[in-house]
């Protein structure tokens, strides 16, 4: 009996322990460590479509970056053989000697390969929409959060906008590819030299929206310079803001090119695209239907991957959606 009392008593003593009465101690919070990105994926890969999506923006970027490097496309090879000119898939592989992935999809007006054709103008203009899409986000980002916070740049900048904004963006990048020419690094010019303006307004405005607010105010107060405030204070607030608007510039870049150079006025005719493509094949696209589809269904699926992935990831980013 006397041992079942001692027993029970061990039992009592190792269920309670004293706890030492220090203020360090009592002022530390016991919380899981919470990772802002890890939830961002977290809640971007939990839908399975977004899986599927990516999968086919993969398998997009692969062909578009490794076929041209092993399978060279040379739009003018058979520009002497009238033969291969505007021939079906079925009738472009009769004529070399059975099934080929290089005429899968048939031969352009000059002979051309339509399959080896679209990789290498998609990755022209996905390079295109990329490099385009990084100097105008980063530009627009920086001036935008500097225009916002201060109110000396915010009187000219709001100026410069006024007269830039009124001038259409479609006739300004005519003028200049009619100007410095149509190449690829006279295009991107084209396209940023005031692309950048209308992010950096959109910038502005929700710029103004957190700058007065306690934390920023605070920062002030200790003397905190402006850049800092701009770079901890206030872009971390805007990182699904910055998302969604990536979200919607890269697939208009290739967009636009497509557009300008489907009227004639983008990409030279010696550098590959799919505006270019559409624009070769539409003047007999009920006759020769292959040379004009494939680019448009690789156009319009690259454009809406894109936006699809953007959006998605726009809104993983927005804190709400972390519960």
């Amino acid at each position: 009996m006397a041992d079942k009392i001692n027993a029970a008593a061990v039992n009592e003593d190792e269920l309670f322990t004293f706890v030492s009465n220090d203020d360090l101690e009592s002022e530390k919070i016991i919380a899981p460590r919470y990772s802002y990105w890890k939830s961002v994926f977290r809640v971007f890969f939990r839908k399975k479509t977004n899986w599927f999506v990516l999968g086919l923006l993969a398998l997009l970027l692969l062909s578009c970056f490794l076929v041209p490097v092993f399978c060279k496309y040379d739009p003018y090879e058979n520009v002497t053989n009238a033969y291969m000119y505007n021939k079906s898939p079925v009738e472009a592989m009769r004529l070399t000697g059975g099934f080929s992935l290089k005429w899968c999809l048939g031969s352009g007006q000059l002979g051309n390969s339509i399959f080896y054709g679209i990789w290498t103008s998609a990755r022209t203009s996905l390079l295109l929409a990329m490099i385009c899409a990084a100097i105008n986000m980063t530009v627009g980002i920086i001036l935008g959060a500097v225009w916002g916070y201060s109110k000396a740049m915010d009187r000219v900048m709001l100026v410069v906008y006024s007269i830039i904004a009124n001038v259409p963006y479609i006739l300004l990048i005519s003028v200049l590819v009619y100007i410095i020419g149509s190449g690829f690094w006279s295009f991107v010019f084209a396209l940023t030299i005031t692309g950048w303006l209308g992010i950096s307004y959109f910038f502005r405005t929700q710029v103004l929206i957190i700058r007065d607010r306690e934390y920023s105010l605070a920062s002030r107060c200790l003397g905190t310079p402006i850049p800092r405030i701009i770079s901890k204070n206030i872009l971390p607030f805007l990182t699904s803001v910055i998302v969604t608007l990536l979200a919607t510039e890269l697939p208009s870049y290739i967009s636009m090119e497509v557009f300008l150079s489907f009227i004639g006025i983008g990409l030279s005719a010696t550098v590959p695209s799919l505006g270019r493509m559409i624009q070769e094949g539409q003047v007999a696209f009920r006759t020769y239907p292959w040379a004009f589809w494939p680019p448009v269904a690789i156009a319009a699926l690259l454009t809406i991957i894109l936006y699809v992935l953007g959006q998605s990831l726009a809104d993983a980013t927005d804190p709400r959606t972390h519960m």
